[in-house]
């Protein structure tokens, strides 16, 4: 059948006219319908042998080439199942080009109906920033990296120049300690600077004696008072001698409280002198110690200037020697100043020091002398004086006090 439609539609006359050119043809519509059928009778014959495959029952393959032995015919009738897989790429392929090309139209159709008009909003934004609506999800992790990189690149620098300043350093503090290198000196700031380490260093030693003074008091002052109450509660037990162990009480009873006063004014003492030490010269001395590694780092560089300066001079000596003129003039200036501040912390530091201990002293002083003395009013007016005050709980009565 479908033989027959395409030869009617192939003997079908087509008109022509004078430039070649074919004309509104009045089968067109035939040949139109004619390639449909042949297209549904392709596909349902396609669809017929993947359901059932091929009638091979009456077919045979010849094993040899043409003229071979009749031994090579292999009869078909043992073979069964489908012989040929469908394949949708091949209806695919069988589209005319008409078809193809106006199913790209319509595509095409569909996406300009689709996209807003010129004057959307959209639009406008979508000119104004191009590349906002093609974000990739790889441009977070490129920032990052980016980041991590600056990170990485200025933790090489910083190490780096850390490397290249302590070598410096170390070669002039080597250099100092064997005599080969040259270092400069304020022999009047570095006087004072011994003597405050050399003051520090006996003020710590007055400071652990008169530590070891208040244990060794304390100890005695809860002696005479556990003496003072065994005192007492003899003088209740024994009536012959309840005179006796009643004035020792009263006298271990006196010498316990002038004893907290003591004790107090000497806290009061080694406090101060503890501030002053730890605090006051400590602050010092850790400035004087920034002092003489600007002193160690600005030497190492002026080594460095003046080795540079001797070389020879070519363009490249040239670049180095005016990045070692930079970094002289840099550690220049930080010396210069920790020099100043060294030496305004240490007038500061000698007036408050002889403020400080000029104070303590007499109060050391005065309080030992009016314990030893037994002048109670005057121990008590030494506290008021330098507004000493006791400890919570120290002028309490014991309980056979209150008995």
């Amino acid at each position: 059948m479908a033989d027959s439609i395409m030869s009617k539609a192939a003997t079908m006359e087509i008109p022509i006219n004078s430039n070649g050119d074919t004309g509104s043809l009045a089968g067109d519509d035939s040949l139109e319908q004619a390639a449909q059928i042949q297209w549904s009778l392709d596909e349902k014959d396609l669809q017929q042998v993947m359901v059932s495959g091929p009638n091979l029952n009456e077919t045979s393959i010849v094993s040899g080439g043409y003229g071979g032995p009749a031994g090579g015919i292999i009869p078909t009738s043992s073979i069964k199942g489908p012989a040929v897989r469908f394949n949708p790429e091949y209806l695919a392929r069988r589209r005319t080009p008409e078809q193809r090309t106006d199913i790209r139209m319509k595509a095409r159709a569909a996406n300009v109906q689709h996209s807003p008009p010129s004057g959307h909003p959209i639009t406008s934004m979508i000119q104004q920033h191009p590349g906002s609506m093609h974000h990739s999800p790889s441009g977070s992790g490129l920032a990052s990296e980016e980041v991590a990189r600056g990170v990485a690149v200025e933790k090489l620098d910083s190490v780096k120049k850390w490397g290249i300043n302590t070598y410096k350093c170390t070669k002039q503090m080597l250099s100092e300690r064997f005599g080969r290198g040259s270092r400069t000196v304020d022999l009047e700031l570095e006087a004072q600077i011994e003597v405050l380490r050399e003051t520090k260093v006996k003020y710590e030693q007055v400071l652990r004696l008169a530590t070891a003074l208040i244990s060794h008091f304390n100890n005695m002052v809860q002696t005479q008072q556990a003496l003072g109450d065994s005192f007492a509660d003899l003088s209740q037990k024994s009536p012959e001698l309840q005179d006796e162990f009643g004035y020792n009480a009263e006298t271990q009873k006196l010498l316990c409280k002038n004893g907290d006063s003591l004790l107090g004014a000497i806290n009061f003492f080694v406090c101060s002198i503890n501030t002053l030490i730890n605090k006051t010269m400590e602050d010092t001395l850790l400035t004087i110690r920034l002092y003489e590694a600007a002193r160690l780092e600005f030497d190492a560089y002026r080594s460095d200037l003046e080795e540079l300066s001797l070389g020879p001079r070519d363009a490249a000596a040239a670049m180095r020697i005016d990045a070692a003129q930079q970094d002289y003039h840099l550690h220049r200036d930080k010396y210069e100043r920790l020099r100043s501040d060294v030496t305004i912390k240490l007038k500061f530091l000698e007036e408050n020091k002889v403020k400080v201990m000029h104070k303590q002293l007499l109060l050391f002083h005065n309080a030992i002398s009016a314990y030893f003395a037994g002048n109670q009013q005057q121990l008590e007016q030494t506290l008021v004086q330098f507004n000493v005050k006791l400890k919570p709980g120290a002028d309490k009565p014991s309980w056979l006090e209150e008995q």
